[in-house]
């Protein structure tokens, strides 16, 4: 976990940033999608891998992709709430934050939530709290970033993840370059390991 993010997490201890004593596990996690053009091949990527995960799906793509989304389900993946509309939580009434998470909430049913941009206001979040678990990461990797080249993404992978780390991917077009290189290299590296791949769920409550 990078400096600025260990901030976030002693600041919000009450969100979920790593699950602590699952030594060989790893939870790969993908953001802002469905979408045609990347969501299918990550579905093939990891089943060439036995690997599952969770997709963290926009209210408003789900609606504009709505086979893609039940082929994340019928696969054996977890979903989770990411808003209706992508909207960044600092800058955002509090009111209208929730109603769009709520607005997602009519085509995703899900009890995970991940706020845009990893950007909640304390209030926002103890509302959202009675709801859903809030979850965050330890790894970003950064694909979306024009100015981070595949190897670098990938050693930035490598180099800081760990058993019980939450890892952030984006099936989104303007990650497929570094997705398309990075994730078979990390389904591949770690599965020589001994590491399972795993959805996200509280299946005890």
């Amino acid at each position: 976990m990078i400096k600025k993010e260990r901030l976030a997490a002693k600041f919000f201890k009450d969100l979920i940033w790593h699950f602590a004593g699952r030594e060989k596990e790893l939870f790969l996690t993908f953001d802002d999608g469905p979408t045609p053009e990347v969501t299918p091949l990550v579905l093939e990527t990891l089943a060439k891998y036995n690997a599952k995960a969770t997709f963290f799906c926009i209210g408003e793509k789900v609606i504009n992709n709505p086979e893609i989304y039940e082929q994340i389900i019928s696969e054996g993946h977890a979903i989770g709430n990411h808003s209706f509309s992508h909207l960044k939580g600092w800058i955002t009434g509090n009111k209208d934050y929730i109603d769009d998470v709520k607005k997602a909430e009519e085509v995703i049913h899900s009890d995970l939530f991940r706020p845009p941009y990893g950007r909640i206001k304390p209030a926002q979040s103890y509302e959202l709290k009675k709801d859903y678990h809030i979850i965050m990461w330890d790894v970003l990797t950064k694909d979306y970033d024009e100015n981070v080249d595949p190897e670098k993404c990938l050693n930035y992978v490598l180099n800081h993840s760990e058993g019980g780390s939450i890892i952030v991917f984006h099936d989104t077009p303007k990650a497929l370059k570094n997705l398309k290189y990075v994730l078979p290299k990390v389904l591949e590296h770690y599965s020589e390991k001994g590491f399972l791949f795993k959805t996200i769920d509280f299946p005890n409550e």
